[in-house]
């Protein structure tokens, strides 16, 4: 019954093989004998099939990868579930990242040794589960069959450091959950409000590198890590970046994401290097973020894609490589790649007296504010791990504050389509050389509600002086603004918690305490035109 309901949610076609057969914690042995612990789903009685390995840090009992397993094997599918080190039983320490190279690769030769394994393999998941996919199937030989790979990415650093800024809320955020998970009742899957109340307060705890103590009570070593390792040139991430092997990687992928994901620009690029390298893939981008919406879409992706490249049915191929949603249009459109080739990259001027205009500006005097560090720069919204904080917001108490420059365009006299990368250019100088650029678009309605849409931040070179000329990665976008509906674009020095605050003195932000202020001076001139480049669909 329980199985039928979620077959009904996920909008899957009728189960082939409704009765499956589980088989729990096999011990599979790695090189250094430590033993990880994994279940078995597949159809009753059935001979030796290809294996779905999915590999996760949350715990296989957790419901999402009982589901995913029933779901899988009720389709003809042979499914392993698999602990990572370190994690609910498995041995080991957890060492988040790096270890997953290694005891991947050991898990898939000890499974294609099985007499239950026909020795095709393949993998799914979503988040760090779609890493321990990236994290082996370059490597592979034989290769992967197929890959299904869900809010995730072949590289994670840049977006624990977006331009170069920690980004606080998501990192203790889920520090907070791989800290306490295995205390938590269903594996932290659980609204707790007490705990996510002081998860934020701690937010605002210095210095970083201890806010996991201030969290949750205790040390959690990949807070320590990441706060530990931020700085431009340090290399400690270096061996899990797998972004210049995934595009010698032959196996096809699948790939769901959201507008609203953290992960959505490093994933953008690994779907657009293998299309270039001529690798088969395909995306979906929804109105998700990293939240249960975009999981129903990655298990039917998974049903899809795995029933085309393990079990023979190319119906579920045809289709086109690029289906990404375009919000407030209410319509899903399909492209050959990404960025579409329709749409037309558009500078939007910042103009003088807070406007914005198609036209680039004549001389004029620079704008300025004061970022304070003490009193840092709130954010609301935006591509977060807290589904209760994420996605859009009203913007409006952020754009009264005297440390947010605000430029808003006149009216727009039709419907004005975006779909593609976003970035802006900044011309600005700083008292201190040490600073943070943050720009943010937002959709203004009839009523004067200001929405955030895509947003990015920049760290200026550390001692920077004169007027340094900031190039800043917004989050790709897909997005109808309305006729009659103004554009607005915020400047402002930070948008704290969502990123640590910059001190203002140099420091390394594990480790600052002290603040200083930092005076802003933002130019729009002829010399300096400042602007956000804007995907037009159809051009301008």
């Amino acid at each position: 019954m329980l199985s039928r309901l979620f077959d009904r949610y996920l909008g899957l076609p009728e189960p082939t093989t409704p009765d499956v057969e589980v088989t729990r914690d096999l011990r599979v042995p790695m090189p250094d004998g430590v033993v990880l612990l994994a279940d078995r789903y597949r159809p009753r009685g059935s001979e030796a099939l290809p294996v779905v390995l999915i590999r996760t840090p949350y715990g296989k009992h957790r419901l999402d990868s009982k589901v995913t397993g029933r779901v899988l094997a009720s389709r003809g599918l042979q499914v392993v579930v698999q602990d990572a080190r370190g994690t609910f039983g498995s041995g080991g320490r957890f060492s988040a990242f790096h270890q997953e190279k290694d005891d991947g690769l050991a898990t898939a030769a000890w499974l294609r040794e099985q007499p239950w394994c026909d020795g095709r393999l393949a993998m799914a998941g979503a988040s760090y589960l779609g890493y321990t996919q990236w994290a082996i199937g370059p490597h592979l030989d034989p290769p992967l069959e197929a890959m299904c790979l869900g809010v995730t990415a072949s590289e994670f650093t840049t977006t624990f450091y977006p331009g170069g800024v920690f980004a606080l809320h998501n990192m203790l955020t889920w520090t907070a959950l791989i800290g306490t998970q295995e205390e938590a009742p269903l594996g932290g899957m659980l609204p707790n409000p007490r705990k996510e109340r002081r998860v934020r307060r701690a937010m605002a705890h210095v210095p970083i590198d201890t806010s996991d103590v201030a969290a949750i009570g205790k040390e959690v070593p990949f807070l320590r890590e990441v706060a530990a390792h931020a700085e431009p040139g340090d290399a400690f991430w270096a061996d899990t970046d797998n972004s210049a092997a995934a595009v010698k990687m032959t196996t096809p992928t699948s790939m769901v994401t959201g507008w609203w994901d953290l992960f959505l620009p490093a994933q953008l690029r690994d779907f657009a290097a293998l299309r270039e390298a001529g690798r088969r893939s395909r995306i979906t981008i929804g109105p998700w973020g990293h939240d249960l919406g975009a999981l129903r879409a990655q298990v039917s992706d998974q049903v899809s894609w795995l029933s085309a490249h393990l079990l023979g049915d190319s119906a579920q191929l045809h289709r086109s490589p690029v289906r990404l949603y375009l919000q407030r249009a209410d319509r899903w459109l399909d492209f050959d790649r990404w960025p579409p080739p329709q749409s037309t990259p558009t500078p939007l001027y910042l103009l003088p007296h807070r406007g914005l205009g198609w036209d680039a500006p004549g001389e004029s005097d620079p704008d300025t504010f004061t970022y304070d560090p003490a009193h840092p720069t709130r954010s609301v919204g935006g591509p977060l791990l807290s589904m209760q904080e994420a996605k859009q917001r009203d913007n409006r108490d952020i754009e009264s504050r005297p440390d947010v420059l605000v430029y808003t365009s006149a009216p727009l006299p039709r419907d004005l389509d975006l779909i593609g990368p976003v970035s802006a250019t900044v011309y600005v100088r700083t008292d201190t050389g040490y600073a943070d650029v943050f720009v943010r678009l937002c959709d203004v309605d009839a009523d004067g509600v200001s929405r955030n849409v895509t947003d990015g931040i920049l760290r200026l070179p550390a001692g920077s002086e004169g007027v340094v000329q900031a190039e800043i990665e917004l989050h790709p976008t897909g997005y109808r603004f309305l006729r009659g509906h103004r554009l607005r674009v915020q400047v402002a020095g930070g948008a704290f918690p969502r990123y640590a605050r910059n001190h203002g003195t140099g420091e390394p932000v594990g480790r600052a305490v002290r603040t200083r202020t930092t005076q802003f001076e933002i130019f729009h001139g002829a010399g300096h035109p400042s602007s956000v480049m804007l995907p037009i669909l159809g051009g301008p």
